[in-house]
């Protein structure tokens, strides 16, 4: 244990080098050094729904700095941030495309008398870029600016002329508050005031959209400016007190917090820096010596940058419009906002694995996420599976959701089972295979003491029966997905040479044709799935739009989980009654509003005419989708990003091509940008060259493709023929050609399918 312990705190020490190598390096860097960061628009999907992180955060971190907002009428935002309404203050936990979690430790800048009820102020002069967050609080007239390193904030306040000048703390606020199932509930929380600039101390609080159990934010706040007096509060009542603690005797308060009160001259700048952990006050304090020792708000802020450069800089556009641009950039960096690396911060077990927290939902991000880092940050994606695996020798399972160092909601499968897979086949190294697999078996044998926590809800059934009844919730859409678990846990096996368990969850990968019912006629079309009672006759066809927790079916419906069997679609076409009539079926979806953009069942459903013979299909669908669906707005993300999986499909498709996520196959769709490249981990690019797209859209019709000078007459390829970098000539027209047309994508009931992919190398954990 003591090796572990050391391994971490050389981390550390490693991490706060590392940042401060950074920062020099950023302010020595030679001008006209390309930045990519303009190119990102935090406001990109803030609004109707997109839920996405506006303020400070870098990489991947755990500090997610940024503004907790009301509407004018005192509505709270879920997730953070208002295009319109007044800010609260300014917390330091944040997710992104999610909401019902964390906004823990608030701090607020006041001038004139200060009322604990009502701190609220409206802005003008918003600023959100990359590391950065400013904005003119109008009510006081002080300029708020924002910037983070991991796992601190640091806050500059500039303050006008002012006997009456503050900054708060109110450890007692958080996002959510309240007593609904999903709601935070506020436990209680300690501040202590060891001198005239400084707090620190701990706020307690549990639930959240996960039900998640308790967590702990320990604080360390200092100031670069001694306060003229101090004083903490409980509710509204100011005290003398340099301690205080409350325990919560409602979910939402009372309030507990501290203020720092100051005589400010015009244009006084106010520093303060918080350093947040989840192991200790101590901790907190060293994050702030470790990583922002200085009062260099300039070098932090530029340092934030330089990392979010260095993720940015894998990708690179030519020809493309500016919408384009900043669509694809900002989807970027969205994906890696989440999950948020909290190695060295885990309260629970020590350990020398990666610890990784707020996979925010494994379901949402496994299709499109998972495999793009593969692709563009493959050690990244390593040590993100790495995490998962610790957590499942520490807590039994690897998690489907998990916030607050708890696991927490499984919306669908377990479909880390297929992240893993995902990586197998692709060959990623460094990854414990042998403890994945006994994972994925745990998952697929043992049924848990909580559904919705961890696990799978209905496994007696589903492993007795091949099916899921509605016994128990969700048994559709649970199935289905099951299956494909399945398939990807017989991938594992195969490769790791455990030849009878391969067989044994290749044979379930089959389950979902079990609630298929081929006489099940809705508008004209045969075969769809159907729920089955608990004694195993045919219920009433469900026919909900979009089911939620207790339904047959999780934000889907019958006409897009009907068609989810990645694992065997040449199979469900004929179980569709064969290819034109499955070409129709998809035709009737996308023309009568069966298919919803918004949600993650239906992500592979545009791109699944190739498996039909009709690519052409597909390139008219996603580039409707691209151009309805997806703006550099505001409004431009048509649903919740869900940790950047919104993002993720709109990276793919515009490039061109979409993975079939836990498999080694991509499916071609249209490329929308005449010439764009991912850099790989090897240095190598993959390169996406579109002839004769124009601009009007009109040549979207691929008309020949040739990967590295071949000819590529199919409209999918494999992943060995990318690692090692590739370029893609596509040659486009306005009308639909054969080609793509002649070889379908592989599935299992293929003569020349074989699911063992072997990489014997991959077995190292290091």
């Amino acid at each position: 244990m003591r090796n572990k312990v050391g391994s971490i705190s050389w981390r550390f020490r490693c991490f706060s080098l590392s940042w401060l190598l950074v920062s020099a390096a950023v302010l020595g860097q030679r001008p006209g050094t390309q930045d990519f960061t303009h190119n990102v628009d935090p406001f990109i999907g803030v609004d109707w729904g997109g839920n996405t992180f506006v303020g400070s955060a870098i990489p991947y971190g755990m500090v997610k700095l940024g503004p907790d907002m009301v509407t004018f009428d005192n509505r709270r935002s879920g997730f953070g941030y208002f295009s319109a309404g007044n800010i609260l203050g300014f917390s330091h936990l944040h997710l992104s495309g999610a909401q019902g979690k964390y906004g823990n430790i608030m701090v607020a800048p006041v001038t004139g008398a200060l009322d604990l009820a009502d701190i609220k102020t409206p802005r003008t002069n918003e600023v959100a870029e990359v590391g950065y967050y400013r904005a003119k609080l109008t009510r006081y007239h002080v300029d708020a600016e924002l910037t983070s390193s991991r796992r601190v904030g640091f806050h500059r306040y500039t303050f006008p002329a002012s006997q009456q000048s503050h900054i708060t703390v109110n450890v007692a606020s958080a996002l959510g508050l309240g007593t609904g199932i999903e709601a935070q509930k506020f436990l209680g929380a300690e501040i202590h005031l060891p001198s005239d600039h400084e707090a620190q101390g701990v706020a307690r609080f549990k639930g959240g959209w996960n039900e998640g159990g308790e967590y702990k934010v320990y604080y360390y706040l200092v100031l670069d400016t001694p306060a003229t007096s101090t004083q903490t509060w409980i509710g509204t009542t100011l005290s003398a007190a340099k301690d205080a603690s409350v325990v919560a005797t409602t979910p939402e308060g009372p309030s507990i917090g501290a203020t720092f009160d100051l005589s400010t001259k015009a244009s006084q700048v106010v520093q303060v820096k918080v350093g947040i952990s989840f192991l200790s006050v101590d901790q907190a304090r060293r994050n702030v010596q470790e990583e922002i020792p200085g009062w260099n708000f300039a070098a932090v802020r530029a340092a934030a940058k330089a990392l979010w450069n260095i993720e940015l800089a894998k990708l690179n556009l030519s020809g493309e419009t500016d919408a384009q641009r900043r669509e694809l950039y900002t989807a970027m960096y969205h994906v890696m906002l989440m999950p948020t690396d909290r190695t060295g911060e885990n309260p629970d077990w020590q350990s020398a694995e990666p610890y990784y927290d707020d996979y925010y939902a494994i379901w949402d991000t496994y299709r499109s996420s998972s495999p793009l880092l593969t692709l563009i940050s493959p050690d990244r994606q390593r040590d993100i599976i790495r995490s998962l695996i610790d957590i499942y020798r520490h807590t039994g399972y690897m998690p489907d959701a998990r916030s607050g160092n708890d696991n927490g909601r499984t919306q669908g499968g377990s479909n880390a089972n297929v992240v893993v897979a995902d990586a197998w086949v692709k060959g990623l190294k460094g990854i414990d295979y042998e403890t994945a697999f006994k994972a994925m078996e745990h998952d697929a044998t043992v049924p848990p003491e909580n559904a919705q926590k961890e696990g799978r809800g209905g496994l007696k059934d589903y492993n007795e029966r091949g099916f899921i009844t509605l016994a128990d919730e969700r048994s559709g859409s649970r199935t289905v997905e099951y299956a494909y678990d399945d398939f990807a846990i017989s991938e594992l096996a195969c490769g790791l040479g455990k030849t009878t368990e391969a067989a044994l969850y290749a044979s379930r990968a089959h389950n979902f044709e079990h609630l298929w019912d081929k006489d099940m006629t809705v508008l004209g079309f045969e075969g769809f799935l159907r729920p089955r009672k608990p004694d195993g006759s045919w219920a009433d066809p469900y026919l909900t739009v979009r089911g939620t927790w207790p339904d047959f079916m999780y934000e889907g419906d019958i006409w897009t989980y009907s068609l989810y069997a990645p694992q065997d679609m040449r199979r469900l076409i004929a179980m569709a009654g064969g290819t034109d009539l499955f070409n129709r079926r998809l035709d009737f979806i996308f023309s009568r509003g069966h298919f919803d953009v918004t949600n993650e069942p239906g992500f592979l459903m545009p791109v699944l005419y190739n498996y039909a013979g009709r690519p052409d299909k597909s390139a008219d669908i996603v580039q409707l989708l691209l151009e309805k669906a997806f703006t550099d707005s505001r409004a431009g993300i048509p649903g919740n990003d869900d940790s950047g999986a919104m993002s993720s499909w709109l990276i793919f498709q515009t490039l061109g091509f979409y993975p079939v996520a836990g498999q080694d196959v991509y499916l071609i769709s249209t490329p929308s940008i005449p010439d764009a490249s991912l850099t790989l981990s090897n240095g190598k690019r993959l390169r996406i060259i579109a002839k004769n797209l124009g601009k009007s859209g009109l040549n979207h019709y691929i008309q020949s493709v040739t990967l590295n000078g071949v000819d590529l007459p199919n409209s999918w390829f494999r992943h060995a023929q990318i690692k090692d970098g590739a370029t893609f000539v596509f040659t486009m027209g306005s009308a639909p050609s054969t080609w793509g047309q002649a070889v379908p994508p592989p599935s299992m009931s293929d003569a020349s399918f074989h699911s063992c992919v072997s990489h014997t190398a991959n077995l190292s954990v290091r």
